[in-house]
């Protein structure tokens, strides 16, 4: 089948924003008076719960269990998740979060191709998309998607499949006309469980990932990977 859309991730793969989500997570700590301090191991470890807060509270099941037990705890998660998502805003704002090399040339090579469409599937929140794509390639690219699939709209995150079976049922495509790009083991396994050939392009919190089964891993998307690459490597055999 040939290639119809691309469809990528966004934390990761559009940008290496995990540092940044991070450090956003222990601003959002500190101003609620808790003393947790997430660094680069503790958070490569909470990297396999997708969704911001679930992560809090897969953190809190060992490092502070006697707070589950609160009443208001569902409370409390939403509004650190919430304060943690100001504080990425703002380093986004603020210009602090750069695209993964290649990327801005490969996405504007892909818009401009006709018959070529942009998708994203992510388990981040809007916002979070909204501000990376405003404040890296300015607000009028994201008409450049024609579907947005985020954590609001599904009920079960990656490693299910749901946001990418959103994706494709808004762009009317089947599976084997579309290529994802992921960065993750999860996001590996959601979009492959939708059917989809994936390209993975590894960051510094998922190298160690297992990426068996992707249809190629890459360190990065770098010069030598253009619409006609993917193209491809979508089109081979096996």
């Amino acid at each position: 089948m040939p290639l119809s859309a691309l469809i990528f991730d966004v934390d990761g793969t559009l940008a290496d924003t995990e540092d940044a989500h991070r450090l956003a997570f222990n601003a959002a700590f500190a101003d609620y008076g808790f003393h947790w301090k997430w660094d680069r191991d503790v958070y490569t470890r909470l990297l396999a719960v997708t969704g911001g807060r679930a992560r809090i509270r897969h953190f809190l099941e060992g490092a502070a269990p006697d707070m589950l037990e609160r009443a208001d705890i569902g409370d409390v998660i939403a509004s650190l998740h919430k304060c943690k998502t100001d504080h990425y805003v703002a380093a986004l704002n603020s210009g602090g979060v750069p695209l993964r090399p290649g990327v801005e040339r490969l996405l504007r090579e892909a818009h401009a191709e006709s018959g070529l469409r942009l998708a994203i599937a992510t388990t981040t929140t809007p916002v979070n998309i909204q501000a990376l794509i405003e404040n890296t390639l300015g607000a009028e690219a994201l008409d450049w998607f024609d579907a947005i699939g985020a954590a609001d709209c599904v009920e079960n995150l990656k490693p299910a499949p749901d946001v990418y079976l959103w994706v494709l049922d808004r762009l009317g495509l089947d599976a084997a006309d579309c290529l994802a790009l992921e960065d993750s083991a999860n996001g590996l396994k959601a979009a492959s469980a939708a059917g989809l050939k994936t390209v993975i392009t590894a960051c510094p919190y998922t190298a160690h990932h297992d990426f068996g089964g992707a249809l190629r891993v890459l360190g990065g998307l770098g010069d030598d990977v253009d619409v006609g690459t993917l193209r491809g490597w979508h089109g081979a055999p096996g």
